[in-house]
């Protein structure tokens, strides 16, 4: 099959979350299964240093309700993937990817770029694999102005992912003069355009990131008001769990770790990267007491406003220690360092983030914690099992798909779960994991070599995405 991936953001060159992730890694998965991926993508300010390195393919003329404007085309490749990216300084060589007042003309021009650089590279694919709100209105655009200019365009299906259903692109109704149309409701939402929902009425087929986050986005709970338009959609929409890059994250193999482990040798291993993170972090060196850890955003989403409320009651009356790592949220990034300044031997905190250090705190830790108000997916908590973490989370999205909780009858688990956003529900169940750890080594490292056991490598993520475009194509 011949898919072109169409992200507003893709790793190495550009990145601001886990879309950027999956627009390397899904691809590069697809391509080692035999399909033919390419990647599309805006050329922002810090592109231009792969410059010298790229192909020239051409150039298009885009017209935007009136307003004129050239893109040029470039391709590079990187891991074998060829990335085509779309240059025109005035969109898209900024400091930042989104946040300004034109993100609606910005990302109607990549759109547009997207249908006409197909034959200015000659690359009509099978499926637009198109993700989140930035390319939401290709399957629209496609429809009104290319389907019926030759075959080509007319055989192409469209796939929309949602990594994030609050992100939805949503713009005064004025922005409808750049789609070159008469006015059409399916792009319109409670009186605004809304790039995504016009993703969600028009693509061949819609999924997102987890099989539970699918089914909490046709609630109105998770919806963000966009559950009526997908329950309507509804036997178009898949729920594919995303995965991790085990080559990347392996810690067999990993060259930050202070030591190397698999799930054989991995209480020796561990012990070992957990000193050597104590005191790179001048925290008191007790093995026997459990590490524990967070990495990611300071964000309410993340349930950080949860960790506020208990973590200094967690501190005064167990024996664990913790590291923070994220940024974001001033208010929250005030609390790790008041924590951290109240208890300098038992608290840690890293402001910002730190790839090789992230990588050493993941083998060093014995739990993960993820409280999230929703998570889509999550990988934190996939990337933490791999490395011996037992993750703490909450039951919601794709971290109810990939944590089994502990069962102190049978001693099954991968980690430990609460349904109920609640900082009380989250400290019990806290108190309990470190608990379980200083009185139950045996039930520990079972659910430690249980966790280093689960398959959640790109390779299977890989099969579900192939499976909905032969599902998309009828073959």
């Amino acid at each position: 099959m011949k898919v072109l991936f169409c992200s507003s953001e893709a790793f190495p060159f550009s990145k601001t979350g886990g879309l950027a992730d999956m627009a390397l890694f899904l691809p590069k998965s697809l391509r080692q299964i035999g399909h033919d991926v390419r990647i599309i993508t805006p050329y922002y300010a810090n592109i231009g240093k792969y410059h010298k390195d790229m192909k020239f393919l051409g150039e298009a003329h885009i017209s935007l309700g009136g307003l004129e404007t050239i893109v040029n085309y470039y391709e590079l490749f990187y891991q074998n993937i060829p990335y085509i990216f779309v240059q025109n300084m005035h969109y898209f060589e900024r400091d930042q990817l989104y946040g300004y007042s034109d993100d609606a003309e910005r990302f109607a021009c990549f759109s547009y770029a997207i249908l006409e650089g197909l034959k200015i590279f000659d690359f009509y694919p099978d499926i637009l694999h198109l993700n989140d709100w930035q390319t939401g209105m290709v399957p629209f655009l496609l429809d009104e102005h290319y389907r019926f200019k030759n075959d080509d365009y007319f055989s192409i299906h469209t796939l929309l992912t949602i990594h994030n259903l609050e992100y939805q692109g949503s713009f005064d109704p004025f922005v409808s003069r750049f789609f070159n149309s008469d006015f059409n409701y399916t792009y319109m939402h409670f009186d605004r355009v809304n790039f995504l929902k016009a993703g969600i009425e028009r693509a061949t087929k819609i999924n997102t990131v987890s099989p539970t986050y699918r089914n909490e986005v046709l609630t109105g709970e998770y919806g963000f008001t966009l559950d009526g338009a997908l329950d309507r959609r509804v036997n178009d929409f898949i729920g594919i769990l995303n995965g991790i890059d085990y080559q990347v994250f392996d810690p067999k193999t990993d060259h930050f770790l202070a030591a190397d482990f698999d799930a054989i040798n991995s209480k020796q291993g561990k012990k070992i990267n957990k000193e050597s993170m104590l005191h790179h972090f001048d925290l008191d060196v007790d093995l026997k007491a459990p590490l524990v850890v967070y990495i990611g955003r300071l964000a309410t989403q993340k349930g950080i406003n949860l960790m506020t409320k208990i973590l200094e009651e967690v501190v005064e009356y167990s024996n664990a220690r913790f590291i923070l790592m994220g940024s974001g949220n001033d208010s929250y990034q005030d609390f790790f360092r008041y924590l951290s300044y109240k208890y300098p031997k038992r608290v840690a905190n890293y402001i910002g983030f730190n790839e090789e250090i992230a990588h050493q705190l993941y083998a060093a830790s014995d739990i993960f914690m993820m409280p999230s108000r929703f998570e889509p997916c999550g990988l934190g908590q996939m990337i933490a099992m791999r490395y011996g973490s037992l993750p703490l989370v909450r039951e919601t999205g794709g971290l109810k798909d990939t944590v089994a909780p502990y069962n102190q009858y049978t001693g099954e688990g991968t980690g430990f779960s609460f349904s109920n956003y609640d900082a009380y529900d989250f400290k019990e169940k806290l108190f309990e994991s470190i608990n379980l750890f200083t009185s139950n080594q045996k039930a520990w490292q079972k659910m430690v070599k249980a966790a280093m056991s689960q398959n959640n490598s790109l390779d299977q993520m890989a099969l579900e995405y192939e499976k909905i475009y032969q599902i998309i194509l009828g073959v």
